[in-house]
């Protein structure tokens, strides 16, 4: 029997206090503190804007991990789209990223001195301008994960013009939950990982993960409810001391994902050690262009000279990588609300509306908003 999309109350009031009550009577059984990691702004922006932390024991912490693309992209990729635009090439990228600052200046400084730096929604739009001008080069600067990386590999699939190039800043997040599950100074006792990116790779990528780390998780959606309901899933294997994993989104979610758009990010990307700003250098966590499709790489086909500058001083004092890492919070950045503001950000966790600092500076800044 269909289902009315009214009667899916993914944000009423009543359900959410009874899942915190049991969440609330969770916790009393487990006994000792717990820190779960989430690694999406999604999930952080909807914690925030609903007040779901106020709503949960004071002995259950909520992390965000490095799950905000923006914020992971590193600071000499943003060098390399501005080296770009000041060349005069044409860069198109997404909106989130054009005020990300790199070591000197971002693409936004770039396009005040009168470079060309084009905003779009879409890989397809980026397509639309290279069709559009086609004695101008376009560099489509490509950022996001799993989710944005197989629309991307969509398009050079389908045969795009040949002054359209990518330069790829895609990344591919297990390796880096690897990482921050293998790092001293973390505690996490679970992931909910980001139904969203589990659209396209399948809840069952996170097997090995589970079974290699000892660590459950649950794949959670988007809505208050959605994420109370990942929350009391995760401990439920944590109260029993079980390495589960679970798909707590399935009305989006399924195992396999979606392998037409898998076997497109196969075809197009090849996975390569890159930098996570402020992070690690991570192993097979980069999606760079496979050879196949070197004629449209723009690291390949031209000589993409990077001006070496002083940073803004400010730059060292940022923690916007330990935030991302789930070591550190907004709240204990000394920029934070002072020199680094949404229109004057210093890292890149203020510029993203997926950033922990921002979506914090938004919604009040405090970890128990």
């Amino acid at each position: 029997m269909a289902t009315d999309a009214d009667d899916l109350k993914f944000r009423d009031p009543e359900t959410a206090q009874e899942i915190a009550a049991d969440i609330e009577e969770q916790m009393a059984r487990i006994g000792q503190p717990v820190e779960i990691m989430h690694v999406c702004g999604s999930h952080e922006q909807v914690i925030a804007k609903f007040g779901l932390r106020s709503m949960l024991p004071s002995e259950l912490t909520i992390t965000m991990g490095p799950g905000c693309p923006v914020c992971v992209t590193n600071m000499p990729e943003v060098d390399e789209a501005v080296a770009l635009a000041e060349a005069g090439k044409t860069v198109a990228t997404y909106g989130d990223m054009f005020e990300v600052p790199g070591t000197t200046k971002s693409l936004a400084d770039a396009a005040a001195e009168g470079a060309d730096v084009e905003v779009v929604y879409s890989a397809s739009d980026a397509v639309e301008l290279a069709e559009d001008n086609p004695d101008e080069d376009v560099i489509f600067f490509a950022t996001g994960f799993e989710t944005t990386a197989a629309p991307t590999a969509a398009v050079l699939q389908a045969d795009p013009p040949e002054n359209f190039y990518v330069l790829s800043a895609h990344k591919y997040v297990p390796p880096a939950m690897e990482v921050v599950a293998e790092m001293p100074a973390t505690s996490v006792d679970g992931f909910l990982a980001a139904g969203h990116a589990a659209t396209i790779t399948g809840y069952g990528l996170f097997e090995d993960f589970v079974s290699e780390y000892d660590l459950p998780v649950v794949v959670g959606g988007f809505e208050p409810i959605d994420v109370l309901f990942g929350i009391r899933k995760l401990l439920s294997f944590i109260e029993n001391d079980e390495d589960g994993l679970a798909n707590a989104y399935p009305r989006c979610v399924s195992r396999e994902g979606n392998e037409a758009a898998m076997d497109a990010i196969d075809d197009v990307f090849e996975l390569t050690a890159g930098e996570w700003r402020g992070i690690a250098d991570i192993p097979d966590a980069n999606f760079e262009l496979s050879e196949e499709y070197a004629d449209h790489a723009a690291r390949q086909q031209f000589d993409i000279g990077v001006v070496d500058g002083d940073a803004d001083p400010l730059t060292e004092e940022c923690i916007c990588g330990d935030i991302m890492a789930g070591t550190a919070s907004p709240d204990g950045c000394d920029l934070f609300g002072e020199e680094c503001t949404p229109t004057n950000p210093v890292g890149a966790c203020m510029v993203s509306d997926e950033g922990t600092c921002k979506i914090w500076h938004e919604y009040g800044g405090r970890p128990d908003l």
